[in-house]
C-alpha cells in the first residue's frame, strides 16, 4: 500500500539517532524558576500572586484574560520572590513570576475525574482549568480548539504524531513510553468533540511507535496511519490532506473542513489533567545537537532557564556556535540562555559549525525551487522580495499571511537567501496593517 503524504516538501537529514534511544528523564527543580505569564497564542494571563506569596506545585499563578488565553500554574512549591520582566525565546520582553523552590515539594492538583463517567462539559472545563495549550507549534489554548462553533460540523479528530522536525524525538519517546495515556487522551478529546473517528498520523521512520500504538489501540474508532517521512508532514494542512484528502482553503481553519488537529503531547496533557488532575506545568523536550555534551529527552518544569537545562545535560562543547529553542526549521536562535522554558517548548538544540548553513547569500537564480517545494503553493521568492522592498499591500494580495513559516524555501534555496525570515517580517507588517484597518 502506498504511504500517504502531501504535494511538495523536503527530506532534510534527520539527526534523530542522537536521542531517539534515550528514555524520558524528569529534570528536578532548579534554584529558581521564572514562569512567563504569556505561554499561549492570545492574551497573557493576569497574575493572581505577588511577592512573598507561598505556592505549591499546581497552584494557580495567573488567570486567563479573555477567551483566547490560558491559566498558568506553579511548576514548583516555594515562594514568589518577584514579578519581573524577562526576554522570551522569540526575543520579546514578557512578565514572569519568579519562584524560589522549597526543600519539600507538595502538590496542589485537581481532583481526578473518571473520563467515562464525567460529562463532556466537565471534561472540557478541566481542559480549560488545567491551562493546556497546543504542543505542535502555535501553543493555541486547547480549550478554544475543543469548543468549535455549533455551525461547524466537526467529524474527525487528527493526532499529529509525525514529529517531522530534525533532531526532535520527544513525541517519539512519548509514543513508546506513554502510548496508553496518549490513546486515552485521544478518546477523551473524541468525547468532548462528539466524534467517532480519530486518525493518528505517524511518519514511517517510526515503525516501532506505529506497532506499539496499533498493538494497544483496539477498536473504538482510532486508526494509526503511517505517513511518508517528509518535512513539513506535521503541518496541520499537510496532515489533513494526507490523512483525509481534505484541503483547508487559505484563511480557513481545520474545523472549516470538519477536522480538529491535536499533538501527541497535547493529548497526553489532556489525559493527565483528567485522570490524575495535573495541570500543564511541565514541558517535554529534546536536548540535542552535536554541541551538547549529553543529549537527552527531558520533562522540565516550566520557567526553567535554558542555561539550567543545558547545565543539567553536561554543558556544551567548545565547538558549539548556536543555540536554538525548538526545531532547526522553525525554532528561534537565542542571544541569551536566560530565556525560560514554556509549555510548548519542544527542544533545545546546541549546534556546531558543521550543522548550520553559513553560506553567503547571492542573487536569486530564478530557479523556481522554492515554489515547487512549497507545501502551501505560495510564491516564497516573490513574497520575500516584496517584504524586503516594503511592498506589503502586494504581499498581502499574494497571501503572505497564509505562510506557516516552515522554512522549507530557505532550506532549499541555492542562493542561500533567508526567504522565510523576510516572509516572517513581511507577514508581521501585513498583520499590523490589517489590525489598523480593523
Amino acid at each position: 500500500m502506498r504511504t500517504k503524504t502531501f504535494s511538495g516538501g523536503i527530506h532534510p537529514p534527520e539527526f534523530k539517532e542522537l536521542t531517539e534511544h534515550l528514555p524520558l528523564e524528569v529534570m528536578p527543580p532548579t534554584k529558581q524558576v521564572a514562569v512567563p505569564l504569556s505561554q499561549s497564542l492570545g492574551k497573557p494571563a493576569k497574575a493572581l500572586v505577588k511577592k512573598g506569596s507561598e505556592v505549591r506545585t499546581g497552584t494557580l499563578l495567573a488567570e486567563p484574560d479573555g477567551f483566547i488565553s490560558a491559566p498558568i500554574h506553579s511548576p514548583v512549591t516555594g515562594k514568589v520572590v518577584s514579578i519581573a520582566r524577562e526576554v522570551s525565546c522569540n526575543g520579546y520582553l514578557q512578565d514572569v513570576v519568579v519562584i524560589q523552590p522549597a526543600a519539600d515539594q507538595e502538590t496542589d492538583f485537581f481532583p481526578p475525574l473518571d473520563p467515562r463517567a464525567a460529562t463532556t462539559a466537565q471534561l472540557l472545563e478541566r481542559v480549560q482549568a488545567a491551562g493546556i495549550v497546543g504542543q505542535g507549534g502555535a501553543a493555541f489554548p486547547t480549550f478554544v480548539k475543543l469548543s468549535p462553533p455549533k455551525e461547524k460540523n466537526v467529524d474527525s479528530l487528527v493526532i499529529n504524531a509525525c514529529e517531522c522536525e530534525p533532531y526532535l524525538t520527544r513525541d517519539y519517546r512519548l509514543m513508546l513510553e506513554r502510548a496508553a495515556d496518549l490513546l486515552e487522551g485521544a478518546r477523551i478529546i473524541m468525547r468532548i468533540l462528539g466524534v467517532q473517528k480519530c486518525l493518528i498520523g505517524v511518519e514511517d521512520n517510526k515503525p516501532d511507535a506505529i506497532h506499539k500504538l496499533r498493538e494497544i489501540a483496539g477498536t473504538g474508532g482510532i486508526e494509526i496511519v503511517p505517513l511518508k517521512t517528509k518535512y513539513p508532514q506535521g503541518g496541520e494542512k499537510m496532515l489533513i490532506k494526507a490523512l483525509l484528502d481534505r484541503e483547508v482553503p487559505p484563511g480557513k481553519l481545520p474545523l472549516d473542513v470538519g477536522t480538529i488537529v491535536q499533538n501527541v503531547g497535547t493529548a497526553i496533557a489532556v489525559h493527565d489533567a483528567v485522570v490524575t488532575g495535573e495541570p500543564a506545568i511541565t514541558a517535554v523536550l529534546t536536548v540535542s545537537g552535536k554541541g551538547i555534551r549529553n543529549p537527552r529527552n527531558l520533562v522540565v518544569p516550566i520557567g526553567t532557564a535554558v542555561r539550567d537545562v543545558i547545565e543539567f545535560c553536561g554543558g556544551i562543547h567548545d565547538n558549539a556556535v548556536r543555540i536554538v529553542v525548538g526545531g532547526p526549521m522553525m525554532g528561534a536562535s537565542q542571544h541569551t540562555t536566560k530565556t525560560p522554558v514554556v509549555k510548548a517548548t519542544s527542544g533545545i538544540l546546541v549546534l556546531t559549525e558543521e550543522e548550520i548553513n553559513k553560506a553567503a547569500e547571492t542573487a536569486c537564480l530564478k530557479c523556481g525551487r522554492c515554489v515547487s517545494l512549497c507545501a502551501l503553493n505560495l510564491l516564497p521568492g516573490r513574497l520575500a522580495r516584496l517584504s524586503r522592498l516594503g511592498r506589503f499591500e502586494e504581499a498581502e494580495r499574494l497571501s503572505i499571511t497564509a505562510c506557516m513559516e516552515c522554512g522549507t524555501c530557505a532550506y532549499e534555496c541555492p542562493a542561500h537567501i533567508p526567504l522565510v525570515q523576510w516572509i516572517r517580517l513581511g507577514k508581521q507588517a501585513v498583520l499590523r496593517m490589517q489590525r489598523a484597518r480593523n
